[in-house]
């Protein structure tokens, strides 16, 4: 016990230090073998993968489209968004800039949201009150976002030549939750399978899966410990069949990305394209689904 608890250690730190660019001999392939079974338990396949976490370590390595870098990128993806889906879709953006001591904070609204383009929420200010913030521990935070190698953690490719940056965007409430609700779609080469609705996420956050047709799911995931699901019943959102259109558009000739959006006042939002959900190295709470969505991804060797 103490010889796996010696050995689990190092491996930890290795893992670590990788994730910091302090092993560059360390192949991507050789240490998301590493991770996955330090994650899961279990050994990665990659020459016969079957689960969907397994295809996803698969498509981190194979499926290295030019055009990904700039879907991940918070800022560059408006672009993409205001041509395939249309401007009124994006929530407002209040400005963007290189470093935080370039932000002139007078020039904010009394609410915003303050983020790095390219991670996944270290550094993140949500300010409901500009009068409360501590503007030197917002611009400490952000300067760590802005040092992150998030491309590094996950071996997750698309982040690994985005330009970073930091955006401002209006903060975006609803009249009737108390905190909004996400809408994440599992896209498989351009269908939508099923959508994770998560609620509640800065208090008693709760998971909970749909089908296409807002059956509820039984399962959740992808993240141990699971979270419970919501002990009241989720509508379907009004604009749940403009969500599967643009779903469905968004992730057109891709293996599998995850599409999220918002529902704000009967109004939809664009939120992220999400290729790896949990870096991979999730697992649903049925192993079934595991393998289910497994075979839903098709990979072009």
């Amino acid at each position: 016990m103490k010889k796996y608890g010696i050995k689990k250690l190092f491996v930890r730190i290795t893992l670590r230090l990788a994730a910091l660019g302090f092993l560059p001999f360390l192949s991507d392939e050789r240490y998301l073998k590493i991770k996955y079974q330090y994650m899961t338990g279990k050994k990665l396949s990659l020459k016969y993968p079957k689960t969907f976490s397994e295809k996803l370590q698969w498509l981190k390595l194979n499926d290295r489209r030019a055009e990904y870098t700039m879907m991940v990128d918070k800022y560059k993806v408006r672009a993409y968004i205001k041509q395939e889906l249309g401007e009124e879709y994006l929530i407002p953006l209040l400005g963007v800039w290189d470093e935080p001591e370039k932000i002139d904070f007078n020039k904010l609204p009394n609410k915003f949201v303050l983020k790095c383009n390219h991670n996944s929420g270290l550094g993140m200010c949500i300010c409901k009150n500009k009068n409360e913030i501590d503007l030197n521990r917002v611009k400490t935070n952000l300067n760590r976002g802005l040092k992150q190698n998030y491309y590094l953690i996950g071996r997750e490719w698309p982040y690994k030549n985005v330009k970073r940056k930091i955006i401002a965007e209006k903060f975006m409430e609803d009249d009737n939750l108390a905190e909004l609700r996400d809408y994440k779609f599992y896209c498989f080469s351009g269908e939508p399978t099923y959508c994770q609705v998560i609620s509640d996420r800065s208090t008693n956050e709760t998971i909970d899966f749909f089908d296409m047709e807002w059956n509820h799911m039984n399962f959740t995931g992808l993240e141990k410990p699971y979270h419970p699901h919501s002990k009241t019943e989720i509508s379907e959102p009004v604009q749940f069949s403009l969500m599967k259109k643009f779903a469905k558009k968004l992730s057109r000739n891709i293996p599998f990305v995850r599409v999220d959006f918002y529902e704000i006042n009967q109004k939809l939002y664009f939120g992220e394209l999400t290729f790896y959900p949990a870096s991979g190295f999730g697992m649903f709470s049925d192993d079934s689904i595991n393998i289910e969505l497994g075979k839903k991804i098709k990979l072009k060797r």
